[in-house]
């Protein structure tokens, strides 16, 4: 049985986002990995630190490596970390120690990594926020001039127009889209810090070699070690809660307008129950609260990593790797499903 509702054999059907699952996948992460290796190789042989040839014998090797992920288990297990395990891999499979991984650390291949998937991740939360801010206007259009009663403290108020409401929807998706791109670049450069943070294993070429992986990888480089600021990494999860926050108020608005009594929202494709015939639960309104809250709680353990002991931080820096990927997961699943009850409105205030 899995313990995870990301990808639980039946929970995965609330809860599952199968194309961001694909990019935290154990192949996509190590896709990544193998990319970092190829970009220092390649410009660790541009900057004369490395034999040319061997670099390129190395590369060949490289592309045709296929991944031991038994061995890779066990030297996570015993190292903590899976890149010590995947480098004796790698030279192994080479044949050539010094073409691979020379001067720089763990930390800079899984940073990097999280880089890259961030920057994917980044694409698709761009696309479907889009997606839902042009459902949401066709929503209003279709309700123009149509008026609904607005309430205070879950209290008949006054009368406002529907778009009021939709519009209230809209405006954090829409500056949620228009902030995502800076928050993305700020959570997304290149680590090239070495053991210590100092570069000091690629002399007075680590900024030269470090421009040239940034440009062959598609990430900035930031001029320096980020091994324990992870200012941006927070800042990105800060940003993934705001957005399910976002779809957590629509989803608690629908779900308040489809109770009985008020029925101010007519839905098609509602939840049944197993008891009781009549009812029609809203299910996907539900969802949205539940993934909210759900992010909301991640985001203090995920400000907890940013106390890095020293250098650098073993404890600190794998909270990361449990918190971030359920955020990005929950914020995903939040849009789909934000998109799949839009599409499921019928009428509002009709």
């Amino acid at each position: 049985m899995s313990s995870g509702v990301f990808d639980h054999p039946w929970l995965s059907g609330l809860f599952g986002d199968p194309e961001l699952a694909r990019l935290l996948s154990a192949e996509a992460q190590l896709a990544h990995m193998l990319a970092f290796e190829r970009a220092l190789t390649q410009a660790l042989v541009a900057h004369g630190r490395i034999d040319a040839q061997a670099a390129t014998d190395a590369q060949a090797a490289l592309s045709a490596y296929r991944a031991d992920m038994a061995s890779l288990r066990a030297g996570t297990a015993r190292d903590g970390v899976v890149v010590p395990a995947l480098v004796r891999q790698l030279r192994s499979a080479t044949g050539f120690p010094d073409a691979i991984h020379t001067g720089s650390t763990s930390q800079d291949v899984i940073d990097t990594t999280l880089s890259l998937t961030l920057k994917r991740v980044s694409e698709v939360l761009a696309a479907r926020l889009l997606q839902i801010v042009a459902d949401l206007d066709e929503l209003e259009d279709r309700h123009s001039g149509r008026q609904m009663m607005g309430r205070t403290r879950m209290q008949a108020a006054l009368p406002i127009p529907v778009g009021h409401r939709v519009s209230a929807w809209r405006a954090p998706l829409v500056r949620a889209r228009a902030q995502l791109d800076q928050i993305a670049e700020d959570a997304t450069p290149l680590s090239l810090g070495g053991p210590v943070g100092t570069g000091a294993g690629f002399g007075d070429a680590r900024s030269a070699i470090a421009a040239d992986m940034a440009a062959a990888l598609g990430l900035r480089d930031p001029g320096t070690s980020w091994h324990t600021d992870r200012s941006g990494v927070v800042a990105y999860g800060d940003f993934l809660s705001r957005i399910s926050g976002a779809l957590g108020k629509i989803g608690q608005d629908v779900a308040l307008m489809s109770q009985q009594g008020i029925a101010e929202i007519k839905l098609s494709g509602r939840g049944a129950s197993s008891a009781m015939a009549h009812k029609q639960n809203p299910v996907l309104a539900e969802l949205l609260v539940t993934l909210a809250r759900f992010n909301a709680a991640q985001v203090a353990g995920l400000h907890g990593v940013l106390v890095h002991e020293q250098e650098r931080s073993g404890s600190a820096w794998a909270l990361e790797w449990m918190i971030i990927p359920q955020m990005i997961l929950t914020t995903g699943r939040g849009l789909t499903a934000t998109s799949d009850l839009l599409g499921q409105i019928k009428d509002i205030a009709g």
